[in-house]
């Protein structure tokens, strides 16, 4: 598919952090690394079925590798030679599984609350998950929303809500937990466990690690073991009342992965 006539990639400014500190590529996609400069460029792409990207109403439309060659595609596209990945849930799932492809374009990495899927059994809080998503196919996503993140506005609801006008618009919202790889024959699992490789035994880059504690499905117990599996990875920042989403925690994450990625850089 091409992601430039269905997707939607959001794209700003870095807002967070001091001069000489930065997430993201460097301004024009290339060069060497990544500059570490408030404003440096950002690239958020929504995934199809989800924001402002399309949504195929077909539930067989989506697929492991239909989602992961969308990732791709953007970032050959955009021409994104070096960048910081930044990922939480479905973000890492994919985009963990980048080295396989990208190994090369990675310049560090910001991981939260999501594990790499190869094809082990989850535990019994993501079975749950998957379980009513499958038996709730209109299933109300802003009231998941202000379930789950402490403090949320109406308003911020109502903007999770906006996609979603219809169970028509919840194809990929309903099909994601089904497509995790939880057997090691699933599509995605081969393709983890070399991603995992690739992090446990030749990763050198800097990393850092956010973990929501109140997440059910994501929590420490299971971020424990993505840690160990991270080459290098420092302790992670457990933020006690984060949950699932703990991005939505704002700047508490930002600058504590600004400044532990500037601090590895320093010292390489």
């Amino acid at each position: 598919s091409d992601f430039r006539q269905f997707g939607k990639v959001w794209e700003g400014l870095l807002e967070y952090g001091e001069a000489g500190r930065g997430v993201a590529c460097d301004n024009d996609g290339k060069g060497e690394g990544v500059s570490f400069r408030v404003g440096d460029r950002v690239i958020a792409p929504d995934w199809f079925g989800f924001g402002r990207s399309d949504k195929p109403v077909a539930d067989t439309a989506y697929s492991f590798d239909f989602h992961r060659d969308t990732l791709t595609a953007v970032i050959d596209a955009l021409d994104l030679e070096r960048f910081v990945l930044v990922c939480q849930d479905w973000g890492g799932l994919l985009g963990l599984t980048l080295p396989v492809t990208h190994a090369d374009h990675l310049a560090g990495l910001v991981v939260m609350n999501t594990a790499l899927a190869i094809g082990q059994r989850p535990g019994e809080g993501f079975l749950r998950w998957r379980d009513y998503v499958a038996n709730s196919p209109d299933f109300d996503v802003g009231r998941l929303m202000g379930r789950s993140v402490a403090g949320i506005t109406p308003a911020e609801i109502a903007a999770y809500d906006a996609p979603f006008p219809g169970p028509e618009y919840k194809a990929g919202v309903r099909t994601f937990p089904a497509l995790v790889p939880i057997d090691p024959e699933m599509p995605g699992a081969a393709t983890s466990r070399r991603a995992g490789e690739f992090w446990a035994k030749t990763w050198a880059g800097p990393s850092f690690m956010a973990i929501g504690v109140q997440d059910p499905v994501f929590g420490p117990k299971v971020m424990g073991a993505l840690h160990g599996r991270i080459r290098g990875c420092p302790p992670p920042l457990e933020v006690p009342e984060g949950g699932h989403f703990v991005q939505e925690c704002g700047a508490i994450v930002a600058e504590a992965a600004l400044a532990a990625l500037a601090e590895q850089r320093r010292e390489s």
